[in-house]
């Protein structure tokens, strides 16, 4: 079968491989129909793994697929079902696991095609456990966009801002695959979004996609226009996963008694904070990474609604490299999907 593997820094390959055995006690095996690219794929790429791994790996962290054959012990499945395989390698066994915080798992192996092999081949043995339904009518293309992009937004919004109807959020990079579904699920939601981007292009997607403001950050001061926006109040939420060149600015947008999330540091990882605006003002800031199974479930379930991904791109695995050059490029706006 056909697989992308990463043999060294920015040695990606598409290779034939053998297939995997059959699924053993409690693994369900999946063919795999679309992954979506990510910056933790890059990171990836990069080799900054932050951990050992053995080369070559498969990559991909994020997919779609459907079941082909089920392993012993293995109930509530079966050939034909459409799933999202969780890309974290989790114990199940846990205290976090046991209580649905799988991204806490105290066990955890590693994130599929960052330590352990990924989900940009043809098949896998997934642990059943870590497959999640694809409801009807959500595509295989928007569906393997759930566990990263939407199971991120999800986990950032819900479970650590505990965003409310109607108030008010900033969204850093609208561009971006979580930044244009936060865009959509928060005016879903029905909050005011504004959003920040780097050029006037995205800023105007981003207003097509629902936002109420759109600031060029390149140009224009966001927390100056975000003030202004709130009657100098500030916003009630920053969905932030920039970093270093936008993390002043951001606390700068917030209400007192604001929450700030953030899952990245795509800018840079270190910021000076003002320590006495934090306490003063009474600011919460969550640190979010990746998400819980039911954050997936969660997102799929919107994609049912209608609330679905942006897609920039959607290309065959022989063209892979042009999806790893336009991420890299960051003339993006929403996600880039590789068929197999």
């Amino acid at each position: 079968m056909r697989a992308l593997r990463l043999h060294g820094d920015r040695d990606l390959r598409i290779e034939d491989i053998d297939p995997p055995p059959p699924p053993g006690e409690g693994e369900v095996r999946i063919r795999l129909r679309a992954i979506s690219l990510n910056h933790i794929d890059v990171w990836g790429w990069r080799g900054m793994a932050f951990a050992q791994r053995k080369l070559p790996l498969a990559v991909g962290a994020e997919a779609s697929g459907e079941v082909i054959a089920i392993g012993p012990g293995v109930t509530g499945w079966k050939a034909g079902d459409r799933v999202v395989p969780y890309g974290a390698r989790t114990c199940g066994t846990c205290a976090a696991c046991r209580e649905g915080r799988d991204n806490h798992c105290e066990n955890v192996q590693g994130v599929a095609g960052f330590h352990v092999d990924g989900f940009a081949r043809e098949e896998a043995n997934v642990p059943a456990r870590l497959l999640v339904r694809v409801p009807d009518g959500v595509s295989f293309e928007d569906a393997a966009c759930a566990t990263v992009t939407f199971g991120t937004v999800e986990h950032m919004l819900f479970d650590n801002a505990k965003l409310k109807p109607g108030e008010t959020i900033l969204v850093q990079a609208a561009g971006s695959g979580i930044g244009s579904v936060a865009i959509r699920v928060a005016k879903a939601l029905g909050c005011t979004v504004i959003a920040t981007a780097g050029d006037d292009e995205k800023c105007a997607k981003a207003l097509a996609l629902g936002a109420d403001h759109a600031v060029n950050y390149t140009e224009k001061n966001f927390s100056t226009v975000a003030r202004r926006v709130t009657g100098k109040r500030g916003v009630d939420v920053v969905f932030e996963h920039v970093g270093a060149t936008t993390w002043a600015g951001s606390l700068l947008s917030l209400r007192m008694g604001g929450r700030l999330v953030t899952c990245g540091s795509t800018s840079g990882v270190s910021a000076e904070t003002n320590l006495m605006m934090i306490f003063q003002r009474q600011i919460h800031i969550f640190g979010s990474f990746g998400c819980a199974i039911r954050n997936v479930s969660d997102g799929l379930a919107k994609m049912a609604q209608g609330i679905l991904p942006v897609l920039d791109t959607v290309v065959p695995l022989e063209r892979f490299t042009e999806g790893l050059e336009r991420l890299e490029s960051r003339r993006v706006f929403g996600k880039i999907v590789v068929t197999l």
